[in-house]
């Protein structure tokens, strides 16, 4: 029986050039192999097999986040791991350009005053009024705050911060501003961005008080303006998350009246016309400018509170 003959496929120039090309391709040296010595070869190969040992295992960690979510656990308490409390939700903005006349502090060199910023004993926003627990003014940026915040304002040029709480009558909410002196502008846009993730590891330390404290679910905003940055921190006494009845915008609104200190500070510099009332020794109670634009956040009580107005 003779067996049956198959014939070859006769192969192309085409396709033995492009199998002569992968040879010479496969024989010849790496591009960052070719011209060395036998030792940086070794060496080459050895980082190669580092390199897929990370590889590897970064594909591990992958493989586990996406069983378990990838997500990291919600801050508890809106503490650190050392029980220093700080905000849940943080938001900031830039400095607008009606503070441009004290965007140096070469230009409005007067220190900062504890009467200056809170020296109204009422901050009234829409419904909320918040009555004045305590305030301090500290020359040692530093000892005002815990974490990397510190080293953060060290950078910034920070020379003063002056805090002052608040806590509404009936005891449900309080409220902290805090107001920074910084070189300029630029180091104070900076930091209110940088506290968009510093914030998780370095914030502002509460004023002590029997009266109104920090703990549980918490949110803040940082507003730079000129060279001074003011960060409004707010919260239900009782830590709990805000709820359907709990405006936490006119909140924010409420406490950030301590910011028309700086607008006098524009006009002393600029020479407008007039300056914001409120917040001098006739004064007590300080009234805001505009009612709040916007009604409070509905998802899990994240609120956007907007920049100050002029």
């Amino acid at each position: 029986m003779t067996r049956p003959t198959t014939k070859r496929r006769r192969r192309t120039s085409g396709s033995r050039d492009r199998d002569r090309d992968r040879d010479k391709w496969a024989d010849s040296a790496p591009p960052a192999e070719s011209g060395m010595t036998d030792r940086q070869r070794r060496i080459l190969v050895w980082s190669g097999s580092i390199a897929a040992a990370l590889a590897t295992t970064l594909g591990l960690v992958l493989l586990a986040n996406s069983i378990t979510g990838g997500a990291p656990a919600p801050d508890e308490q809106g503490s650190d791991p050392f029980g220093k409390a700080r905000p849940d939700l943080y938001q900031a903005w830039p400095s607008p350009k009606q503070f441009e006349p004290i965007a140096d502090r070469k230009a409005d060199a007067a220190p900062l005053t504890a009467k200056e910023v809170f020296g109204a004993k009422t901050l009234t926003s829409g419904r909320i009024a918040l009555k004045k627990v305590g305030s301090q003014l500290d020359g040692n940026c530093g000892d005002t705050v815990w974490g990397g915040l510190a080293g953060a304002l060290a950078d910034a040029g920070c020379e003063q911060a002056v805090r002052g709480l608040y806590a509404t009558a009936d005891g449900s909410y309080v409220a902290q501003y805090t107001m920074f002196n910084l070189a300029d502008v630029k180091a104070a846009n900076a930091l209110v961005d940088d506290l968009k993730a510093l914030h998780h590891d370095g914030w502002v330390l509460p004023l002590e008080s029997e009266k109104a404290g920090f703990q549980g679910y918490t949110e803040a905003s940082g507003q730079a303006m000129g060279h001074f940055v003011g960060l409004a921190w707010i919260g239900r006494a009782d830590g709990a998350e805000p709820g359907g009845k709990d405006d936490f915008v006119t909140l924010g609104l409420a406490v950030r009246e301590s910011e028309k200190a700086l607008y006098r500070r524009v006009v002393a510099v600029a020479g407008l016309p007039a300056a914001p009332a409120g917040g001098d020794e006739t004064d007590d109670t300080a009234q805001p400018s505009e009612p709040p634009p916007s009604e409070p956040g509905s998802e899990g009580g994240a609120s956007e509170a907007p920049p100050p107005a002029a």
